[in-house]
């Protein structure tokens, strides 16, 4: 077997004739050599590389120097190394000027230093005179109240009386026929600072409860529990109510049980005094059950009165309760005009029983009353009337037999024909409509002739009584004059003669009084029972409750943001209507005649408004009073000693003027998701003369951003959310607005502050009137017979813009309140025309027309975003809104002017198409 080179190492390198010696010996020769070699190579090679170049750079020949040093020049010499060379000089040269840079800045610095040490003095000399300052307005203010507190009496409430049970010390009257407010009413139930509370029995408690229509119950309930007089607490009550009637026959309780019903009542008290029994009717028909029964000295409110049963000023005579449940349709009311309509004038009736029979009758009153039987005119008023008819002069009609079975009715009473819609169909086609009283003249009034005053007054058909002797609904605080003709008997004869010569103007004036007594007083159950208790509540001189207010739910926001100046705002031109400095917030007065109101102005305030609406008052007043006496907040004509040195030019600049030299005004800004552009408004408004806060009404239901910091103009910034987008959230009488003048602007608004002065004391010349700045107009459109809205440059105007306007808070009220329903339920169906509901609404109350001021027609900012108005249907819905609200007021309340207020010192320049304009100064 071969043998392998490893088994032959092992063997000592004995292999096919091989000497191991030998290979040991030559493999041992060749690593000594290896090693030997590397150690020279390593070792002697670098010491004779040394010595090398030691030898060369010692010769003497300098031009035979590799390695030796070389001076400067002969480095520049070479080029890389000249690039090196420049930018070593470039930055030696910059060193050298920010050495002198920094310098020069510690000189600064200290200087500097020093400057901010002078301004921390200052800066704590100026905060003592601030402090000192504090201290003497302080003391200012305190002596001001001191003297105040001098010159003015000091009242204290008077202490509240609570009823006693018995009242066994109330003198008793003779006769309770005899009963007035001083020997029947007890006055101490009723202090001035009471609030009038209001006690209303539940009918349910009692017998003749069940006997009650089921309708009236209804709606007297329902009214009650929204009243705001009505108390629960019947121990502090000024007024105890209890509702008799209208009562059904079927289940009438005999007068002798009612009798016994009403005296065992918890606060009857033996006399039932300050005790109102209510007998409110649904048809004409109604009976006056109360008649025969002893009501003590409770008063007493129903339709029908004979004069020994009625006691002036004490009693009450009510307008029957036609619509109990449901609320009027203002569509289906007819429009006021034209003035003059088909007939001239209309009546249908007829008469059950004649004055002779009637009394014939025996009633258990008939004794105690004196004097002979009246005479009976209605023969001599059938024979006038047919001849008015017969002789074709103008168109009347005229039925004294009914085609169908009468109305039931009292003796000698007129009975109502046919049923209230044919008998409406008919007034709606008269002019004027005859209200015949009863033959009996001690049927003061009857259901029937109530009914027929409220048909007349609900279609625009102007009421003519015939018969002087007439009590009509609330006759004592209502002038009826201002809306009837109560002619005598006697005078059948010239009542033709009479209606004829009325001007259309004042048929106008007569019917829109009428509508407005009755949507205010008549119309529904709400109403009803409000004038009953407001009646008593003047009677008595209890000022009314005060109205509510718009509670404001602020967003929170940041504010901090330095308002720049505008250089439009700051350019007033050569005008500068603002004082040099501006005052801090002041709220206008409250109204000071709460206790007088109702003794002075009793006829004024329920009769002055010319149009159909429950006015309220901007403080505290009549819930149902409507007066122009409203407007007179501020305005009690006090003026300082100087203030009326404005005549010279350079003072009546810096003075605001008028009889209220202080006053300020709130700007209310409507919003939507533009926080761009309503920040740039607010910041417009940064030292505006005279403006105590800005209302900003967040429209939208998405908050502002969290990261959005609000200008700071001066004058806190409320920003108030809204329960929903609305445009009616414009005229919300927020309680946060302190002031009776409102500016109401658009965010995007652009107004110079001069001009916004200037509209502001041209208001101050006319509060009860809109003054703005953009003006529009009505027109009417023959070929469609409807009306068109229009904002082409005019000289002739009838509204202006709401945008950018002028408005005393009492119209937030009536617009929010006040105004019927369907006009803002139409403004939230096209989210436009609230400043055309806004004008109708203070053209209708004042008759007047709004004043324009300056020559604006527009007042966008330039930039801003598009607006609703920019959209193609927005004229489209304004020409609807104009024509609906005009149905819903029966007419055209907005009155034409071409009357516009600039001031002396604007340069006004009038396009050359538009010179033939008058500018009134």
């Amino acid at each position: 077997e071969p043998m392998t080179g490893y088994t032959m190492l092992r063997n000592g390198g004995v292999g096919n004739g091989g000497q191991p010696w030998v290979l040991r010996w030559s493999s041992r020769i060749r690593l000594t050599w290896l090693s030997f070699t590397l150690f020279i190579i390593l070792v002697f090679f670098p010491l004779i590389a040394h010595y090398y170049l030691t030898t060369i750079d010692d010769a003497d020949d300098a031009g035979k120097r590799i390695f030796g040093p070389r001076t400067g020049n002969e480095l520049c010499e070479v080029k890389h190394v000249q690039d090196l060379c420049r930018i070593r000089e470039s930055v030696s040269e910059e060193l050298l000027q920010l050495e002198a840079k920094r310098q020069e800045l510690n000189s600064e610095i200290a200087k500097l230093n020093l400057k901010i040490e002078a301004c921390k003095k200052s800066i704590e000399n100026a905060k003592q005179d601030l402090l000192q300052l504090k201290n003497v307005i302080s003391q200012t203010e305190h002596s001001y109240k001191e003297l105040m507190a001098q010159n003015q009496p000091k009242l204290s409430l008077p202490i509240r009386l609570l009823p006693d049970k018995d009242d066994a010390t109330f003198p008793l009257p003779k006769s309770n026929r005899n009963c007035r407010l001083h020997n029947c009413f007890d006055y101490s139930r009723c202090p001035l600072t009471s609030g009038f509370p209001v006690y209303v029995y539940n009918s349910d408690d009692y017998p003749f409860g069940s006997s009650l229509d089921p309708l009236i119950k209804q709606a007297f309930e329902a009214t009650v529990r929204t009243n705001v007089y009505v108390t629960e607490n019947a121990n502090i009550a000024c007024v105890y109510i209890v509702l008799a009637g209208e009562m059904q026959e079927p289940v009438m309780p005999k007068p002798t049980e009612l009798e016994q019903q009403l005296h065992s009542l918890p606060y009857w008290r033996t006399d039932g005094h300050n005790h109102l029994i209510i007998n409110l009717s649904r048809k004409s028909e109604t009976q006056n059950f109360l008649y025969n029964i002893s009501t003590g000295r409770a008063m007493v409110a129903q339709s029908t009165f004979y004069d020994a049963q009625y006691r002036p000023g004490f009693d009450i005579v009510v307008s029957p309760l036609v619509h109990a449940m449901s609320e009027p349709n203002f569509l289906e009311i007819p429009p006021q005009v034209p003035v003059k309509r088909k007939y001239l004038f209309s009546f249908q009736g007829e008469k059950i029983e004649s004055l002779r029979s009637s009394l014939q009758e025996v009633r258990s009153f008939e004794e105690e009353i004196e004097g002979n039987a009246p005479a009976d005119y209605d023969d001599r008023i059938i024979t006038t009337l047919k001849a008015v008819q017969d002789s074709k002069l103008d168109f009347v009609l005229v039925e004294f037999t009914c085609k169908n079975q009468p109305k039931a009715s009292l003796p000698t009473e007129w009975a109502l024909c046919g049923e209230r819609d044919d008998r409406l169909e008919l007034l709606k086609l008269s002019t004027f409509a005859l209200i015949i009283t009863p033959g009996d003249t001690r049927l003061v009034i009857s259901a029937g002739c109530t009914m027929r005053l409220f048909e007349a007054l609900e279609v625009g058909a102007i009421p003519v009584v015939l018969g002087e002797q007439v009590q009509l609904p609330y006759n004592d605080v209502i002038r009826w004059n201002e809306a009837a003709l109560i002619i005598p008997k006697p005078r059948i004869t010239e009542v033709h003669f009479l209606l004829r010569s009325i001007s259309d103007n004042d048929l106008l004036a007569m019917r829109r009084q009428g509508r407005f007594l009755w949507e205010t007083y008549f119309s529904t159950s709400d109403n009803v029972f409000s004038t009953v208790l407001a009646v008593i509540r003047t009677r008595i001189q209890i000022p009314a409750a005060p109205i509510r207010e718009e509670p404001a739910v602020e967003i929170p926001h940041r504010s901090g943001k330095a308002a720049g100046t505008d250089p439009n705002m700051a350019d007033n031109g050569d005008l500068d209507l603002g004082p040099v400095e501006t005052e801090p917030p002041y709220a206008s007065p409250r109204y000071l005649r709460n206790f007088t109101l109702t003794a002075m102005d009793i006829y004024r305030n329920w009769n002055s408004a010319p149009g159909p609406f429950h006015l309220f008052p901007y403080t505290p007043f009549d819930p149902i009073l409507p007066s122009e006496a409203k407007f007179l907040g501020s305005g009690t004509g006090f003026r300082p000693i100087g203030g009326g040195a404005g005549g010279s030019g350079k003072e009546f600049q810096a003075a605001l003027g008028g009889n209220v030299p202080r006053e300020q005004f709130t700007v209310v800004m409507l919003t939507y998701e533009r926080e761009e552009v309503l920040m740039n408004s607010l910041e417009r408004l940064n030292g505006l003369p005279y403006l105590n806060k800005v209302v900003v009404v967040w429209n939208s239901p998405k908050l502002p951003s969290e990261d959005l910091l609000w200008p700071d103009i001066g004058v806190p910034i409320m920003v108030v959310r809204t329960e929903k987008n609305s445009l009616n959230n414009r005229f919300l009488p927020w309680d946060e607005i302190e002031t009776e003048a409102i500016l109401s602007i658009d965010d995007d608004a652009h107004l110079r502050h001069d001009e916004i002065m200037f509209g502001f004391r041209v208001w101050r010349e006319a509060r009860d009137r809109i003054v703005g700045f953009p003006g529009r107009y009505h027109a009417w459109d023959i070929p469609h017979q409807s009306w068109l809205y229009n904002s082409n440059y005019s000289c002739e105007l009838s509204m202006v813009l709401t945008g950018a306007a002028f408005f005393h808070k009492y119209y937030a009220y009536l617009y929010s309140y006040v105004m019927p329903q369907a006009i803002r339920d139409m403004v939230d169906e096209y989210i436009n025309c609230e400043d055309i509901a806004m004008n109708f609404l203070v053209s209708h109350l004042t008759r007047k027309p709004p004043i324009k001021v300056t020559s604006r027609w527009t007042f966008r900012c330039p930039g801003c975003p598009q607006a609703l108005s920019h959209d193609d249907s927005h004229f489209h819905e304004r020409h609807k809104c104009i024509n609906f609200f005009v149905r819903v007021y029966g007419y055209m309340p907005l009155l034409y002017t071409q009357f516009r207020v600039d001031s002396v010192l604007f340069k006004t320049r009038l396009p050359h198409d538009k010179t033939k304009c008058f500018k009134f100064i």
